[in-house]
């Protein structure tokens, strides 16, 4: 848990031709052998990361990516998942080869990146084999470029400046809960250890929840469900926050007194990862569904399903209860998530937690551009208890409207 998790850390992704020297260049900049250098186009298949600090932006992660020059079968589907790592780009290093004399290609793909609202570098790689005058490129493309050599190390240390001059300040929220809270709040966190908690550990979005708490100079005080109306009574003073975990809802809600506030560690993640008032809305749509319906469930991370597993079991029995019959649910797990989101009626998302603010909001501006409502798993438990204005109303305030957080991203 010492380490920052990749989805707070700045993506940067290195996109170019086979043999353009992608690989090289992340070696050269992270100063270790990361990824497996050939002259042999092509050996780079499947996305790489390497995670690493970058003076002074911090934790970010490097992602190197298949030739987007790639070919046959698999080169389509090598490509597909080039595409996909633009969508979890935070800044991008389009990298040129100097042998090179037409750039259309690289044309077509920084579009891609354009319309992402991703920010580009142009990083012109083996000037040691051949030096070329980059004027052109300047007219040609609308964004700052740099001539390197990967191999003999030339220009790395400014290509690490523009990096830190170019990268978005924003890629994520500065804090999860410090723009709501005073110092000295006291915050009760409500944390079932049951089957599904993880052994020996608190799971990602408490540990962050937790950190920021006392960051901002606040008093975090854990306990169990079963513990909570005791813990309650023993205080001096009402706290100034509850947080839950969503399942518990139904439970915690009854226990918390109208007026002190109280939402869920999933409804923190979703305004940290992504938009709020957005999803709140999603979760409205429930109340929509009709049986047959096709609703697509998207779990970030992978693991072993469980008895009575969220995404698996509890999540699909209340959204038919809802529904008053049965639905059409499909389940998309890791990095999977379709281009093509017409067929479903609701989209219902985990908190994101493993992913990062870029790949989440684009997710969110994908369903939102083809109407279809998406919300996540807290505000779904929320909604079905019919506490979702109580558990979000003091983030909706407070946050960006819809069109000026999609702008910024």
């Amino acid at each position: 848990m010492n380490d920052t998790p990749r989805g707070n850390r700045l993506h940067i992704g290195l996109f170019g031709r086979r043999n353009a020297g992608k690989s090289s260049l992340i070696n050269a900049i992270t100063g270790q052998e990361t990824a497996l250098v050939s002259d042999f186009p092509g050996t780079t298949t499947d996305p790489v990361y390497k995670a690493m600090e970058l003076l002074p932006i911090g934790p970010v992660v490097f992602i190197d990516t298949a030739g987007l020059d790639d070919t046959g079968s698999l080169g389509e589907l090598r490509i597909k998942k080039t595409l996909q790592v633009m969508d979890k780009t935070d800044i991008a290093l389009m990298v040129f080869s100097a042998e090179y004399s037409d750039f259309d290609l690289e044309k077509k793909w920084c579009n891609e990146l354009i319309k992402r609202n991703v920010p580009i570098v142009g990083v012109v790689n083996k000037i040691d084999e051949r030096d070329i005058d980059i004027t052109e490129l300047e007219k040609n493309f609308d964004f700052p470029f740099i001539k390197v050599s990967a191999d003999k190390r030339i220009n790395i240390g400014k290509l690490k400046e523009m990096i830190q001059e170019n990268a978005p300040f924003d890629f994520e929220l500065s804090t999860l809960l410090g723009d709501i809270l005073t110092p000295k709040s006291i915050v009760i966190l409500v944390m079932p250890q049951d089957i599904q908690a993880p052994k020996n550990r608190l799971i990602l979005p408490q540990v962050q929840t937790i950190r920021d708490i006392l960051d901002n100079n606040c008093m975090a005080l854990a306990v169990k469900e079963t513990e909570l109306r005791e813990l309650l009574a023993s205080l001096k003073r009402k706290p100034d926050l509850v947080i839950t975990d969503s399942q518990v809802f139904n439970i915690v809600s009854k226990i918390v007194p109208e007026d002190v506030p109280l939402t869920s560690f999933s409804i923190i993640m979703s305004r940290y990862k992504g938009e709020v008032g957005v999803m709140a809305m999603g979760a409205k749509a429930i109340d929509e569904l009709k049986p047959g319906d096709k609703v697509l469930i998207e779990e970030a991370c992978t693991h072993h399903p469980l008895k009575n597993d969220i995404g698996r079991q509890k999540l699909p029995a209340l959204l038919e209860s809802k529904a008053g019959g049965k639905l059409d649910i499909e389940i998309k797990i890791g990095q999977d998530f379709p281009e093509d989101l017409t067929p479903y009626s609701l989209i219902l998302h985990c908190g994101a937690c493993m992913l990062n603010r870029k790949q989440m909001i684009t997710r969110i501006i994908r369903a939102t551009e083809q109407g279809i409502p998406i919300t996540n798993y807290g505000m779904a438990f929320a909604h079905a208890q019919g506490i979702l204005d109580r558990t979000t109303c003091m983030f909706t305030g407070k946050e960006e409207n819809k069109q000026t957080a999609i702008k910024t991203m």
